[in-house]
């Protein structure tokens, strides 16, 4: 019933153990801001991410960055174009790299530059016909020519409605980093709001906000957000141009404008590969039930499964660095020479080094407004337009980060903790311990694995910290708090029956059965000859004192109580002296029964000299309770002279002390030896048995000052100790009660040549 218990207790810790590990996979389900254990994940799917970095990978090889840096910057505004340029340049200079990359017949080109708005303000362009045309005009125009430009949009900064009606796509380039700072998945697409140009002038010439609020648009103001006007819509999205002019229509007819227009803004990454591959987005199938996006091909030519989670993003299969010799790269300021080589008929120097390419136009300035900066996987700092490039490098390899599902996340938390919770209650330490974490290696160079070869990422932070070892730790916890509490039921039930060195081997032993368990022991009964008749006078002398000295009542009954202690005092000196040498013999200490004292050799211990341990002890108490009679002799010769002084005084004589002897009886043999009783009573650690039986007999044959041992004793000490039992004395056969045959004894020989002249015990036992 204990052994099932401990098991149920050690099942419910191991339940409530991984029942906090799931809580906190769930955790960031429930509460989006806690997030601790998904950014400890994070950073073992970064270190994965950079590993596979080290292993070659298929890449797109047509990818190109055309970049502008400090170095563009600074060549503008010395007049690299024939007049000096600042930080706001005007929108021709990415008219003419776009005329440069339409020469060059570059495949599609994705500009990492946000133009929400139109300058006018902006210098013109001399055309070669010397004719000039606006900045913005011309960029629109050239844009319009090459067919293949996406535009960056940003839910706030959509592209002017004159590059956007020209562009042959507009794209999404917002970064979306994780709870903690890193980029690690963007969007697929995000769906914008395009305001009413005249809703979008009103805010800008009055510095208010737009907000779509429950059928109305409401615009407040920037800096307190007190509300300054509320435009209603109807449940198409139309308004009325009445409640914004406050005019009434000339016709009298209500007129009808939408108040604003959704466009799905897919990512420029995808966007440009899509362009690659002939991908056709506009039909893109979008299951967010089972979270992927099929991109069809045109035509019935490829076609992309794209995984998502349920917000529509994606992980970026982060691979390619700004520094990586598979992109293409280019400075700004280059392209333009040869675009100003190019339309002046000047064709040295001339190359054609993006034809084929899908190129991202972006920054990689340091020192200026142009400064674009975003952690990724593989750096803490890197340029953020290289998201758009690593896009559209997964999507063209159609290479994509699959996300363990969480039920099979679940299911490794829970697999796992069993497996640790079972190997750490059945393997013994070191091995359990080496064992959990050979395990945890080998999942985590699994999870590394699985990620370089297939992209898949398995989760590592709370199937190997919380299921694999945080199971092993409470359970080994538990094992240990177990393990004390063995200890000191041991020591409980050992320290009073056998000596210190034994209780210290007890603890320190690895296998310990206290349960039951067959044992060859040798059993040890002393019974003090003279208990009972010392009772008896002791009694009769009480009586004689009471009637001689006429006590009654509570005096009589306190002199009797006296009496008794004394007398149990007396014995309680005999049984210690015998106890004492067994347990200096490493013997057990059984029980008292009475005035005799029960010990065993060979259990819970094994004891290859288990028998000659046991004579030896009872050779010794022999000779200590010959010893402690000289002791009380020696007294009662000192009190004898003491009360010829007492009894001239009329004083009462003090009592003489009881010599007492000893008779042992000794018996090897096959028992059942274990732990007698409950732990709720009483616990005894006890042998029984024939041969339990018999030493018990042997005892009574016995009688006073001698040891007497049976054969299988005697055999033992032949090949234990043979010159112990060369001294030996061979008695007749003994019919003892409960045994059929007469059985062989022997005595052993305890007195030394000193002690042979005199029994002390036998001659002054009282009688």
């Amino acid at each position: 019933m204990q052994i099932k218990t401990k098991q149920i207790v050690a099942v419910l810790l191991v339940t409530v153990v991984l029942a906090l590990v799931c809580l906190a996979q769930a955790l960031p389900f429930l509460f989006a801001k806690f997030d601790f254990f998904q950014r400890l994940e994070a950073i073992t799917y970064d270190w994965r991410v950079r590993q596979a970095t080290r292993h070659t990978a298929t890449n797109a090889t047509n990818l190109g960055f055309i970049f502008m840096d400090d170095n563009t910057v600074e060549q503008l505004s010395r007049g690299l174009l024939g007049e000096s340029f600042g930080l706001l340049w005007p929108r021709q200079i990415y008219g003419r790299l776009v005329r440069e990359l339409t020469a060059q017949e570059a495949k599609a080109v994705g500009f990492d530059v946000l133009l929400s708005e139109l300058r006018p303000d902006h210098p013109a362009i001399e055309l070669p016909d010397k004719s000039r045309m606006p900045s913005d005009e011309f960029f629109a125009d050239q844009v319009r020519r090459a067919g293949n430009i996406a535009l960056a949009a940003d839910q706030e900064a959509i592209p002017a409605e004159l590059f956007r009606t020209n562009a042959w796509a507009i794209a999404d380039v917002s970064i979306d980093a994780d709870s903690d700072g890193i980029s690690r998945r963007v969007y697929a697409f995000k769906t914008y709001r395009v305001w009413n140009p005249l809703f979008k002038a009103l805010a800008r010439k009055h510095g208010l906000k737009l907000v779509e609020d429950a059928r109305a648009v409401t615009f407040l103001d920037s800096e307190t957000d007190k509300e300054e006007l509320k435009i209603p819509i109807d449940k198409n999205g139309y308004f009325q141009m009445e409640d914004l002019t406050g005019k009434p229509s000339e016709s009298g007819a209500a007129r009808l404008e939408r108040a604003f227009t959704e466009l799905r803004i897919w990512h420029m990454g995808l966007r440009l590969a899509a362009r690659e591959l002939g991908l056709d987005l506009d039909n893109a199938q979008i299951d967010f039930k089972s979270r992927k996006i099929l991109v069809p091909g045109k035509s019935g030519g490829i076609e992309r499964v794209i995984p998502i989670d349920g917000q529509g993003r994606f992980l970026v299969d982060w691979n390619l660095t700004i520094k990586d010799p598979r992109l293409t790269q280019q400075n700004l300021e280059s392209l333009l020479v040869q675009d100003l080589r190019r339309t002046a008929s000047e064709p040295a120097g001339l190359t054609n080094r993006w034809r084929g390419k899908v190129i991202i136009v972006g920054s990689a300035a340091t020192g200026s407004n142009l400064t674009d900066l975003s952690a990724t996987p593989l750096e803490n700092k890197t340029y953020a337009v290289s998201t758009l490039w690593n896009v559209a490098n997964s999507v063209i390899t159609g290479r994509f980060i699959t996300r363990c599902p969480y039920l099979f996340e679940l299911a490794i938390i829970l697999c796992l903790g069993a497996i640790s919770a079972t190997v750490t209650w059945t393997l013994r330490p070191p091995w359990t311990s080496l064992f959990v974490i050979v395990l945890s290696a080998a999942y985590v160079l699994a999870a590394l694995v699985l990620y370089i070869r297939f992209r898949y990422w398995l989760p590592i932070v709370l199937p190997v910290a919380g299921a694999l070892l945080m199971t092993h730790v409470c359970t080994v916890a538990y094992q240990v708090l177990l393990e004390q509490r063995e200890r000191r039921r041991v020591k409980d039930v050992f320290s009073k029956i056998v000596s210190p060195d034994v209780v210290d081997e007890l603890l320190s032993a690895e296998k310990l059965s206290l349960g039951g368990a067959r044992r060859i022991v040798t059993v040890f009964f002393a019974d003090v000859r003279g208990f009972t008749e010392m009772t008896d006078v002791n009694q009769a002398r009480a009586d004689q004192f009471v009637r001689q000295y006429q006590l009654s009542g509570a005096a009589a009954e306190a002199y009797f109580d006296q009496q008794a202690r004394e007398t149990l005092a007396t014995v309680n000196v005999y049984l210690a002296t015998i106890a004492d040498t067994i347990k200096l013999h490493n013997g057990t200490l059984d029980k008292y029964i009475g005035d005799c004292v029960m010990a065993f050799w060979g259990a819970p211990l094994a004891n290859e000299q288990h028998a000659s341990n046991c004579v030896r002890a009872a050779i010794d108490a022999q000779r200590n309770m010959h010893a402690l009679n000289l002791e009380r002799a020696a007294e009662n010769q000192r009190r004898e002279k003491e009360n010829e002084a007492r009894v001239a005084r009329g004083e009462p004589p003090v009592p003489m002390l009881p010599l007492l002897s000893l008779g042992t009886g000794i018996n090897t043999g096959l028992v059942t030896v274990g732990l007698m009783g409950s732990d709720a009573h009483l616990l005894n650690y006890t042998v029984f048995g024939r041969d339990v039986n018999l030493a018990s007999r042997l005892e009574g044959v016995s009688g006073r000052g001698r040891i007497v041992i049976g054969e299988a004793t005697h055999q033992e000490l032949l090949r234990s100790a043979p010159e112990l039992a060369a001294t030996c004395v061979s008695l007749p056969s003994e019919k003892v009660k409960g045994i059929r045959d007469a059985v062989k004894i022997y005595e052993v020989p305890w007195k030394t040549d000193g002690m042979a002249t005199g029994d002390p015990g036998k001659a002054a036992t009282p009688g």
